[in-house]
């Protein structure tokens, strides 16, 4: 593995690099308030294993990325979905496949309408469509409102039911209260089908925990969203021409049904349902999901 910390435009990103450069690049692009290794370590060997170089980064605000002090320098979710073109621009890549996990799949999917000529190949997991917005919908859920007719499946009951207790908490007081309240997240995250293995998820976290320069500068991602809430075009994903595979568990809790409609939306899109998997990537699917993208990236 080597390790790279770019800065450009004034952004310093933490990035890994796995793999023989000379072989073709697939940038992995984690979700939301996520650090790249929640991309699993096993996961990624299999990629470069296969012949794949494979590259990964914490997005600005978590784990060794810039931290920002949002209200004097406010971002957007525009500028996240940026710093992935940053990351090609500072490993010279014209493009690459990019597989993209949960709020990772808004960005791969608006560059893949907007900067067709970077990305080579599309893999979208645990996502939601495009100019969906899921996140109304999840808060109209967490609310308790009606959800409008045509809009996505909402999450599920146990899914609300923990993130009302969150929200209804006091905010974790210590490293300890805070690493037990984030694999409580993963356990409901990781779905109710196969085993939860709690003291990975701990090793895990307590990981997640200590490399990250200020733990707090995660709730930064969704003032970015605040921020400007239609960062996401509606009615475009038919311009994506990117080859695209579309993958989902079968117990996703948070965005059940959401990748059949994108593998609907983007011509040609092919869906790929993985047994027992929830929002997360479970050891039981390492090896199905490596193969799917290798066979995937090879077109």
């Amino acid at each position: 593995m080597q390790t790279n910390l770019i800065d450009i435009d004034g952004v310093q990103l933490y990035t890994e690099e796995f793999g023989d450069p000379a072989h073709p690049p697939v940038l992995l692009v984690m979700g939301s308030m996520t650090q790249g290794i929640l991309w699993p370590d096993e996961f990624v060997g299999r990629l470069a294993a296969g012949g794949r170089r494979v590259i990964r980064y914490d997005h600005r605000d978590t784990g060794r990325s810039s931290v920002f002090d949002f209200e004097r320098q406010p971002y957007t979710w525009e500028d996240i979905k940026d710093d992935v073109l940053r990351v090609l621009d500072a490993y010279g890549l014209d493009s690459a496949h990019l597989v993209c996990h949960s709020a990772g799949g808004l960005l791969g999917q608006l560059i893949a309408v907007e900067r067709p000529e970077r990305v080579r190949t599309l893999t979208v997991i645990g996502s939601s469509p495009l100019g969906g917005h899921e996140g109304a919908v999840i808060m109209r859920a967490l609310m308790g409102e009606p959800q409008p007719e045509g809009s996505l499946p909402p999450p599920t009951p146990e899914f609300v039911a923990h993130y009302r207790k969150v929200i209804a908490s006091p905010p974790p007081s210590g490293r300890r209260e805070q690493i037990e309240r984030m694999i409580e997240e993963a356990r409901v995250l990781h779905g109710t089908a196969l085993p939860f293995d709690e003291d990975a998820e701990r090793q895990l976290q307590e990981r997640v925990y200590e490399r990250a320069r200020d733990l707090s500068a995660l709730a930064n991602h969704r003032l970015a969203y605040a921020a400007k809430p239609d960062f996401e075009p509606e009615g475009v994903l038919h311009r994506v021409k990117a080859p695209t595979l579309v993958v989902e568990g079968t117990h996703e809790p948070a965005k059940p049904g959401h990748s059949a409609i994108i593998a609907e939306l983007i011509p040609g899109a092919e869906l790929r349902m993985i047994e027992g998997m929830g929002h997360m990537i479970p050891p039981q699917a390492y090896e199905e999901l490596a193969q799917a993208v290798l066979a995937h990236t090879a077109r």
